[in-house]
């Protein structure tokens, strides 16, 4: 971790951007306390796009009805 002030930050920003980018946190600060932190771009996920498992998933017409009550015990811890 590598902290700088605002106006180091300022006249190293691409030396600053290459650390970052390299797997290096850097802190930013002004008159000694932290504001900004700059850490290296992480691209996010894959985008989910709705209805793209229609037709691969069936949900069984008594999904919703009340589970057994063996079943129920053995969350409940009786046997």
């Amino acid at each position: 971790m590598t902290k700088v002030n605002i106006h180091q930050a300022k006249t190293q920003f691409s030396r600053l951007v290459e650390l970052a980018a390299s797997g290096e946190e850097i802190i930013i600060a002004k008159s000694g306390q932290p504001v900004a932190r700059l850490v290296p771009y992480q691209a996010k996920g894959v985008v989910r796009k709705p209805g793209a498992m229609r037709g691969k998933i069936r949900i069984k017409k008594n999904f919703d009805e009340p589970l057994p009550k063996e079943l129920v015990a053995s969350f409940a811890g009786k046997s």
